[in-house]
């Protein structure tokens, strides 16, 4: 195995760093689609096992978010102590298996258990690749590296919903589960094969090894770190609630069940928005200061609210499915850049850690309150035709609103709280 990547590192270093990058992003679609597609089958899953939407929510988000969230944290210091290659493909394989095993659930208990064991192994993936990324690539292209992992994200929930929505329909959901499952356990092969663990670009010899909670503290001190915390946990919470319950807007509002898988078109379209949305941020780092690239976030957090306003309100399905596309492409184009700001503020033996922080603090908020809270509000506020898009009209303007307050206190204290 040493041979293959060895020989295909020496004669191109930069097309080998890509090449591996091509592959973590495929990872990283394998691990949304297996994590989006308790969202995609929702409703199929709830009409079969008599399910609520709360229990739907609280399958989607805190079943996986609250154990995945945990996990990440101590994900996040094993990377920069042990081989990320190794924690990665670990992981990838038992997310994997498990999500086959979904398929065969018979109750709510079997399926919280196996999304349970989702949320651990896919814990250990982002983290160490955020690590693994910083020392394959310069700092000046971090933006844009991780923007191109993180556009990953849609294209694995475009998948889930074309691929797992379609199998579904033709099938059942249990076959869904099974079909999407299999594919990260060639991954895992073939990532065994090609990444190379390599050398810290601290240099292995000379690095100590920092206390947990010391890295804890030093990352959580820092006031830009708090406010970009704060904010772009706020913009995961209207992502992942979108994620949860578009299926009840085609399904329940507008009787339209077929336009659920086919929604997935417009995840393609946000991964190049994430990638666009890197770029420019490092433009914009370049030319106006590097805490502009805070300023993509602003553009996610308000950019996107009129599409969904008058997406989700709408009287026509194909106007609603159309508007609705569209400001979920703006809304979610910050991935990238958020990953990427928060490894500024940190130092090169902290870069796991850093990822992992931000990781747990999105999945808590993001994950952990924002589906089941919507879909509280669904079953006991919102209770009429359109109750599903007014709650997530609710949840989107607050978050937006609050978003972009967080983002310009955090590009005040950004030259303060940088790392050089």
């Amino acid at each position: 195995m040493k041979f293959i990547y060895d020989k295909l590192e020496a004669r191109n270093p930069t097309l080998y760093a890509w090449l591996v990058l091509g592959l973590l992003f495929l990872i990283y679609i394998s691990s949304f689609v297996d994590r989006q597609i308790v969202a995609v089958l929702g409703t199929a899953i709830r009409d079969n096992l008599g399910l609520s939407n709360t229990q739907i929510g609280i399958l989607y988000g805190p079943a996986f978010s609250l154990i995945y969230a945990i996990c990440g944290i101590f994900m996040g210091w094993f990377a920069d102590q042990f081989s990320r290659k190794r924690i990665i493909l670990t992981g990838l394989l038992i997310w994997s298996l498990m999500t086959v095993a979904s398929g065969f659930a018979s109750s709510f208990v079997f399926l919280v258990t196996a999304r349970f064991f989702v949320g651990v192994s896919q814990s250990a993936l982002s983290p160490a690749v955020y690590s693994l990324l910083a020392d394959y690539f310069p700092p000046e292209k971090r933006a844009r590296v991780f923007s191109f992992y993180a556009s990953g994200i849609f294209v694995g929930v475009g998948l889930s919903f074309l691929i797992g929505g379609s199998v579904a329909e033709a099938y059942d959901w249990r076959e869904a589960m099974k079909t999407v499952g299999w594919p990260g356990v060639l991954l895992a092969v073939i990532g065994f094969l090609l990444i190379r663990e390599p050398k810290r670009r601290s240099g292995k010899s000379e690095r100590t090894v920092p206390k947990f909670f010391e890295v804890l503290k030093f990352i959580f001190q820092k006031k830009a770190v708090q406010y970009h915390l704060a904010g772009f946990s706020l913009l995961a919470l209207s992502g992942y609630t979108i994620l949860a319950f578009i299926g009840n807007v085609f399904n329940d509002t507008f009787a339209s069940p077929s336009l659920i898988s086919q929604y997935g078109w417009f995840m393609f379209a946000t991964g190049v928005g994430v990638n666009i949305s890197g770029w420019l941020a490092d433009k914009l780092a370049l030319k106006y200061g590097a805490e502009k690239r805070f300023v993509m976030g602003i553009i996610a957090a308000l950019g996107g609210l009129p599409f969904y306003y008058f997406g989700l309100m709408a009287e026509s399905v194909i106007t609603a499915f159309i508007l609705i596309g569209i400001g979920n492409v703006i809304a979610s184009s910050y991935n990238g850049v958020a990953a990427a700001l928060i490894q500024y503020f940190v130092k090169s033996d902290m870069r796991g850690m850093a990822g992992a922080v931000y990781l747990f603090v999105i999945s808590i908020v993001g994950f952990g309150i924002g589906p089941p809270v919507t879909g509280w509000l669904i079953d006991h506020m919102f209770t009429d035709l359109y109750g599903p898009s007014k709650a997530l009209l609710l949840v989107f303007t607050v978050c937006g609103i609050l978003a972009t307050f967080s983002f310009l206190k955090a590009m005040q204290f950004y030259q303060k709280d940088a790392e050089d």
